[in-house]
């Protein structure tokens, strides 16, 4: 038996008396559905956001950590708009520097990570517009400055962070109310994007409410994708940290966690093949903080990593 269509012979007869005949399916009579009240379909609701709290294991002096800073194995690199310094981890000896002119051809490194002996740094030109970005490289060894890739003038606001994803990059970009902003696009337009290695857009999110409210009247200027393939993101004052995993469908990040930090904003660095371990840093003190952040748990079927998880 054939199911759910049946069997169908039909005959036609032609101009000239002959008859051609077909077979073919016709479906089953349809099921019946039951009527429901669109009125009545809920609303639908966040997940609850879990609330933790990190632990400071370690406490360094740099006076460059302004904006953000970077960590690979042996060191760690603050860094102040124009300026990168490099930091033993074990001593907390500064080993060498690099020092471009205030406001000049680099004027806001926002933030850098540190991969295969380069450090990768997110500049712009704020807190002038048109908003204008660029990619800093530079040799982690000598800290000398080896590659630039400018993007230009973005739709996308200000770039302030970016990682690597899946064989491409996640970028944040951001938008402020006041200083450096523009007047039709306030801080409630900052976002995520997805670009291939050539730097060629392939998708992108928007931040949740809550977050973008936290973070207002600025942007995330640290963001990083951690071991289990979600995305961290600091602002620019709060001490507290947004864990946001890929929504299921929809253009929106779900917010599934805040951890307590005991430093402020800006940007930060997952230390690499340590886990959860990540240094930040404290603006007002010219510190640096070594920071063991809390498991974080994924509780609804909604929310999900961006990437797999690091083994």
């Amino acid at each position: 038996m054939r199911h759910p269509f049946r069997a169908l012979g039909l005959c036609v007869a032609g101009a000239l008396g002959l008859s051609a005949c077909v077979s073919g399916e016709v479906a089953a009579a349809p099921v019946a559905v039951a009527i429901v009240d669109l009125e009545s379909v809920p609303d639908y609701v966040a997940p609850p956001v879990a609330q933790l709290e990190a632990k400071t294991v370690r406490i360094y002096d740099a006076p460059e950590a302004d904006q953000g800073v970077a960590v690979d194995i042996d060191f760690f690199y603050a860094l102040d708009n124009t300026v990168i310094g490099k930091y033993r981890r074990d001593t907390g000896q500064l080993v060498a520097r690099f020092t471009a002119p205030h406001k000049g051809l680099i004027r806001h490194m926002n933030s850098c990570y540190a991969r295969d002996e380069k450090l990768w740094c997110a500049n712009s030109n704020y807190s002038l517009v048109p908003m204008g970005s660029s990619i800093e490289v530079f040799d982690a060894v000598s800290m000398a400055h080896v590659e630039t890739h400018s993007l230009g003038m973005m739709d996308e606001g200000s770039l302030t962070w970016f990682d690597d994803i899946d064989g491409g990059r996640i970028a944040g970009f951001a938008h402020y109310s006041g200083n450096g902003g523009v007047p039709f696009k306030d801080s409630t337009y900052s976002s995520v994007v997805t670009f291939d290695k050539e730097w060629r857009r392939t998708g992108g999110w928007l931040f949740p409410d809550g977050v973008i409210k936290r973070m207002a009247p600025h942007a995330a200027s640290g963001g990083a994708i951690g071991p289990d393939g979600l995305l961290y993101v600091l602002g620019h004052d709060l001490p507290e940290m947004y864990v946001l995993a890929r929504p299921r469908m929809g253009p929106t990040m779900i917010h599934v966690a805040t951890i307590k930090l005991g430093v402020g904003g800006q940007a930060f660095s997952f230390a690499p093949g340590e886990g959860r371990t990540i240094f930040a840093i404290d603006r007002a003190g010219g510190k640096v903080s070594e920071i063991a952040l809390p498991d974080v748990a994924l509780n609804t079927p909604d929310a999900q990593p961006f990437t797999r998880k690091v083994p």
